[in-house]
């Protein structure tokens, strides 16, 4: 038999309910997530009670939807969502029911549930109730659609990407019924919100399988919401340095880089311009020149396009343009300074973790060499750190009120001295020294070439 632990205050809000005349269970991803071993983000009790009928029983509630039939029960501070078996009426949107009306019926309130993991209830009273297999599918890693799957995704779109994003989180399979009605019903997505669509691909990305993201693309999905990375499926790379298409290339990638929001955005997009760059030389060889930069605009584009917030897209943005910084310098602690400076010091740590997915994501050529030197750039990297070499504006020994205390006028000429003496310290970084700097200063303001 199957044991579920409830917390004290859903075990609490059950017994009150059952108490007062009523069914209630808890319901949904929280029984999945405890069957499998997993913490439950959160706990939704389902019951036979009314909105308001809740309402009197418990003494602090919020109204968090009472036309849906949901009310938030406030328990030593935390709220638990108590929601009113329903049947959903008929769907007009893709999106939302026209209205829902409250029943008595807990069959018929799983019912309208999307998948078959997701419909089972518990409570200490019954026990586990799993009208539709969902212990089943859960034993053989199965992501099924409760009853005709045709229905359920035309009741709201979204529940594609959802079949598609618990696939990725549990590493389960879909099952071909639902597959087939996602391939079918794949063009009603653009019914959904960009910004519906946005979360679940960011769980997706951030699941343990982010290669997943494969399923999108063959079931039609991604040419919804990101038809660019559809043309990277299909452009090959003939050149030593790769064995993939652009778009196995990066579902590889992704794999390699850990489960961070901005990491995995990075690698879906780092290559995405490639199929704009892509050149073929006399011998067949496939060459992308000035594809980071590329990629680094459409990669801003397609972000916004999906509503992600501006620091994530500054982020990922700055990390794409500059991905294959480790390519064009030499293992030398200079050109490691130069280009921490260009790229900035608080991207950088996160660039080994690109750059060695990148390399892990591409053909068995030169990797040895590939992956030494990744390893002297980090070395030389952290040798820098330890002996607090400067590598910013901030880290020089001068400032502004520093130069103007010597005399250089305030204004942009302040600005450029002070680049052209971080330029001369990353050369030279035993240059920095404050009397040294300000002897000269005017040597400084008269290099041409003073701006990063």
């Amino acid at each position: 038999m199957i044991q579920i632990t409830l917390p004290s205050d859903v075990k609490f809000i059950i017994e009150k309910l059952e108490a007062a005349g009523f069914e209630a269970y808890a319901v949904g991803g929280c029984v999945r997530d405890q069957i499998m071993g997993r913490e439950p983000n959160d706990w939704d009790i389902t019951t036979s009670a009314t909105p308001y009928e809740v309402k009197d029983i418990f003494y602090k509630t919020v109204d968090t939807g009472l036309v849906h039939g949901t009310v938030t029960v406030i328990l030593h501070g935390e709220g638990y969502e108590v929601t009113t078996y329903r049947i959903d009426g008929e769907y007009e949107d893709g999106r939302h029911p026209k209205q829902v009306s409250f029943t008595a019926s807990l069959e018929e309130d799983l019912k309208r549930r999307d998948f078959t993991i997701n419909a089972m209830a518990y409570n200490e009273s019954h026990g586990l109730v799993d009208l539709f297999g969902g212990l089943e599918d859960l034993e053989k890693g199965v992501i099924r659609c409760v009853g005709e799957p045709m229905e359920r995704f035309s009741e709201d779109a979204l529940r594609m990407m959802r079949a598609v994003r618990f696939s990725a989180q549990f590493g389960y399979e879909i099952e071909e019924a639902t597959r087939e009605a996602v391939r079918k019903l794949a063009p009603t997505l653009e019914k959904v919100s960009v910004e519906r669509i946005q979360v679940e691909l960011t769980k997706l990305l951030t699941s343990g399988h982010p290669d997943y993201f494969r399923e999108c693309y063959e079931l039609g999905l991604t040419k919804l919401f990101m038809p660019e990375f559809d043309a990277c499926m299909t452009c090959e790379q003939h050149n030593p340095h790769h064995a993939y298409t652009v778009g196995e290339h990066t579902l590889i990638g992704m794999q390699h880089v850990p489960a961070d929001k901005v990491l995995r955005l990075t690698m879906l997009l780092h290559d995405i311009g490639k199929v704009e760059t892509k050149t073929t030389d006399e011998a067949g060889i496939d060459h992308f020149r000035g594809h980071p930069v590329k990629s680094a605009e459409m990669a801003k584009v397609i972000l916004r396009r999906l509503r992600y917030d501006n620091q994530t897209i500054h982020d990922v943005v700055r990390l794409v343009e500059f991905h294959d910084w480790d390519i064009h310098i030499e293992a030398r602690k200079k050109s490691v300074r130069k280009a921490v400076a260009k790229i900035g010091q608080e991207f950088f740590p996160a660039m080994f973790e690109i750059n060695l997915a990148d390399t892990l994501a591409q053909s068995d050529y030169l990797r040895k060499e590939k992956l030494e030197k990744l390893d002297a750039l980090k070395a030389l990297y952290q040798e820098i750190l330890r002996d607090k070499e400067c590598l910013t504006l901030k880290d020089l020994a001068v400032n502004g009120q520093d130069l103007m205390a010597v005399g250089v006028q305030p204004g942009k000429q302040i600005g450029q001295i002070l680049n052209a003496m971080l330029q001369d310290v990353l050369e030279y970084p035993e240059h920095n020294d404050k009397e040294h700097l300000l002897q000269r200063v005017k040597e400084f303001s008269e290099d041409k070439n003073s701006e990063v």
